[in-house]
């Protein structure tokens, strides 16, 4: 099968990848450029933010399945200019293994704003803005 450069294809293939809890560590390595980086802006779930080459994304990759029970990304706009793929979605996650600030059962919805840069046909960078709604601890409710 021919590899798939267009980036608006790689970036949709990329997220449904990533949302899915069935799919593998070499399913992400497969769509993902040797030198990625991943940044990720503050937010309720990482404060401080992170930014992540591609061995520590596939590490999240994995410990997001390993804490989650269901989780879904909902794509609400892609735009496309040239190499560069702007993307508004809403994700959705069910938290299986929880503590108490995401307690199992929880469910977590984050609207996400994501700006990527696909080089020959894998993904390079990644820049992610997740406004999650109030997290069931901050609403004083049970998940």
């Amino acid at each position: 099968m021919p590899a798939v450069t267009d980036p608006a294809a790689v970036v949709k293939r990329y997220l449904e990848i990533v949302a899915d809890l069935g799919s593998s560590a070499d399913d992400l390595l497969a769509v993902l450029h040797p030198k990625l980086r991943l940044t990720e802006l503050p937010n309720a779930i990482s404060p401080r933010g992170a930014v992540r080459d591609r061995d520590a994304t596939v590490a999240g990759f994995l410990a997001g399945k390993a804490l989650l029970s269901a989780q879904s990304i909902a794509i609400g706009e892609l735009l496309v200019s040239g190499d560069r793929v702007v993307v508004r979605a809403t994700w959705r996650g069910t938290i299986a293994n929880g503590g108490e600030r995401l307690p199992a059962g929880s469910r977590l919805v984050a609207h996400v704003s994501a700006w990527l840069t696909v080089t020959d046909g894998l993904i390079r960078e990644h820049d992610t803005y997740d406004c999650y709604e109030s997290l069931p601890s901050e609403r004083g409710a049970t998940p």
